[in-house]
C-alpha cells in the first residue's frame, strides 16, 4: 500500500520561504517520477512541480518556475518542494503525488496534503 506523508507547511509571509516534503513508503521510490500539486479555496487542483525518478529531470509550473524548485532524495524516500519568495497567491494545500507509469500520465498514489498560507 503506497502512502504518502507530506509535511513542512505552515503560516509565513510574503516573501518567506519553506521546504515541502513528502515521505514515501510502500513503493520502490526509485522507480516513480514525484509531484507536487495544489489546490487554493474554490479553485480545482493545478500542477505545481514533478521530477523524474532520477532525480535529473524537472518540470516547473510557469507560476513557480524560478522561485519553487522540486528535488528528491531516494536513499530517504522522499521528495521535496522548495519554495521561495512565497505570494499570497501560492496560499493552498499542497499534495505530494507518485507516478507508476511516468510523469505524462495522471498520478498513480496522492497524500493527504498540507496547508500553506502566505499572508500579505
Amino acid at each position: 500500500q503506497v502512502q504518502l506523508v507530506e509535511s513542512g507547511g505552515g503560516l509565513v509571509q510574503a516573501g518567506g520561504s519553506l521546504r515541502l516534503s513528502c515521505a514515501a513508503s510502500g513503493l520502490t521510490f526509485g522507480a516513480y517520477d514525484m509531484g507536487w500539486f495544489r489546490q487554493a479555496p474554490g479553485k480545482e487542483r493545478e500542477f505545481v512541480a514533478v521530477i523524474r525518478r532520477s532525480g535529473i529531470s524537472t518540470r516547473h509550473a510557469d507560476s513557480v518556475r524560478g522561485r519553487f524548485t522540486i528535488s528528491r532524495d531516494n536513499a530517504k524516500n522522499t521528495v521535496y518542494l522548495q519554495m521561495n519568495s512565497l505570494k499570497p497567491e501560492d496560499t493552498a494545500v499542497y499534495y505530494c503525488a507518485a507516478y507508476r507509469a511516468g510523469w505524462d500520465t495522471s498520478p498513480s498514489d496522492w497524500g493527504q496534503g498540507t496547508q500553506v498560507t502566505v499572508s500579505s
